[in-house]
């Protein structure tokens, strides 16, 4: 990942965001093209601090055939993303671009066994059963045991030994505070929640700016 020293964040900030998001796109090379599939995952460590990203696909996705253990993928995981006109700017002579947060985790992936299996997929969906409290978390207990084991069968979980951890938080931190100011009020007076996320964002990393008074020209609601 391309990322100007402005807008990398640190390891723990890209840890942070991957399992916050927990949800990205994994990508191995098949030896004559890259195959692709959207999943969602959670992180976890190993006893040596080695972050691990564990999923799961379909056990007739092609990527289930190619985790040996060995070859590198890439867990590419992204965040909120806008398009930020160049009219919105405070200053003159100003392009257009965009802002967005992504972090790539790359290392090899390894099946994981069937004593495995079970115990990742309760870690996967308590996390997410998680942010819809206060409803009571679905488990797995509530499944008869041949329905659970018929649907293990379908699916092959694999694990990440994360050996490389890349971040892009582009959230224009390379800007002056008048113009960064006009851009987060632009962001926040938009219909679209990922731009209000964007904005939110900036303003909690510069939270001493008079936002109210930014007007921006010519934002137009979704």
């Amino acid at each position: 990942m391309y990322t100007p020293p402005m807008f990398k964040p640190d390891r723990a900030a890209s840890l942070g965001f991957a399992q916050a998001r927990g949800f990205g796109t994994v990508c191995a090379w098949s030896g004559n093209k890259p195959i692709a599939s959207s999943v969602p995952f959670i992180l976890t460590s190993a006893d040596d601090g080695t972050p691990l990203a564990a999923f799961h696909v379909a056990r007739g996705n092609p990527l289930a055939d190619l985790a040996d253990g060995t070859s590198s993928w890439l867990l590419a995981v992204n965040g909120a993303d806008a398009y930020v006109s160049a009219d919105w700017y405070a200053s003159p002579d100003q392009v257009p671009t965009w802002l967005y947060k992504a972090v790539h985790l790359t290392g090899p992936v390894r099946k994981l066994s069937d004593r495995e299996l079970g115990p990742h997929l309760d870690l996967l969906s308590a996390k997410f059963e998680n942010w819809l409290a206060p409803k009571p978390p679905w488990t797995s207990s509530k499944m008869t045991a041949a329905r659970l084991e018929a649907l293990k069968k379908a699916i092959v979980g694999m694990v990440m030994t994360v050996e490389e951890i890349e971040g892009s938080f582009k959230l224009n931190q390379h800007k002056s505070d008048v113009d960064y100011a006009a851009i987060a009020s632009a962001l926040l007076r938009r219909d679209d929640e990922a731009a209000q996320t964007l904005g939110k964002e900036m303003v909690a990393l510069r939270p001493h700016l008079d936002y109210k008074s930014s007007t921006p020209v010519s934002v137009s609601a979704d």
